[in-house]
């Protein structure tokens, strides 16, 4: 089981430094990657997340069960439910338990059972629903210089959690192994079913990585949200958000 260690970038340059400056006093004996100055744009029309990762088409052996607990907070966030209802970012805890099993060497099936909030303004701890995934991926995909796959999951929402009940993705996967240099991009599309095609939502996430040794590991992450494929938002309305990222095997 992997784990990762992330530290997101803010609204505000000063707001990110003092968090920074926090961090390192509290920390001193943590490997951390400080990276100052990648702002978030500032969004009002995406919700929270459970999951903030970029996939590399690695998936379990055939007939290995994995668990991954996803467990992110938000100590500076939007403070407005950004629909109605809609649980408020700042200061919540929000997370999943992704269950995994390796059914052939190209293909994994996975449940995210519960989607879950420890903690949200007004709500307290809170299940907000489940996903289910199927990942079909180039077999031994850490063996290859070039690797790539495709991910769909299904998900049935609590309404505080999405606006919409049902909601899918789908995450093509697409990435190239450089020696200590990992380079991976999913362009993502999103639906709620409404809309048909014209309402596919395009928010892409990307990751370049260099690995320290066979344990530890550096990276950049960008996550995206461009808005409908067929006309993308108006800058000012999209979302970008970059994170510094240290992983540990």
């Amino acid at each position: 089981m992997s784990r990762q260690f992330r530290f997101v970038s803010f609204y505000d340059e000063a707001e990110v430094r003092m968090l920074l400056m926090h961090l390192l006093q509290t920390l001193q004996s943590a490997v951390v990657l400080i990276v100052i100055g990648l702002i978030a744009a500032p969004v009002v029309t995406f919700a929270q997340t459970d999951e903030i990762q970029v996939y590399d088409a690695e998936i379990e052996e055939p007939g290995v069960f994995n668990l991954m607990v996803h467990t992110n907070f938000t100590p500076i966030g939007r403070k407005a439910p950004v629909f109605p209802a809609a649980i408020i970012p700042n200061d919540s805890a929000n997370g999943a338990a992704e269950w995994a099993y390796g059914v052939t060497p190209w293909f994994e099936q996975g449940l995210y059972l519960p989607v879950y909030s420890l903690y949200s303004t007004g709500r307290g701890a809170t299940i907000n629903g489940f996903k289910i995934r199927e990942l079909f991926v180039r077999p031994h995909a850490h063996d290859h210089t070039l690797f790539y796959g495709l991910n769909f999951e299904f998900s049935v929402n609590a309404t505080y959690w999405e606006d919409r009940r049902i909601t899918s993705e789908i995450r093509p996967i697409i990435g190239f192994h450089l020696h200590r240099v990992d380079l991976i991009y999913n362009p993502i599309v999103d639906t709620d079913y409404t809309g048909g095609l014209r309402n596919l939502q395009f928010n892409p996430a990307g990751r370049v990585a260099y690995n320290l040794n066979d344990k530890w590991a550096i990276a950049a992450e960008e996550y995206d949200g461009f808005g409908p494929l067929r006309q993308f938002l108006p800058l000012q309305e999209q979302f970008h958000e970059t994170w510094a990222v240290v992983d540990q095997q």
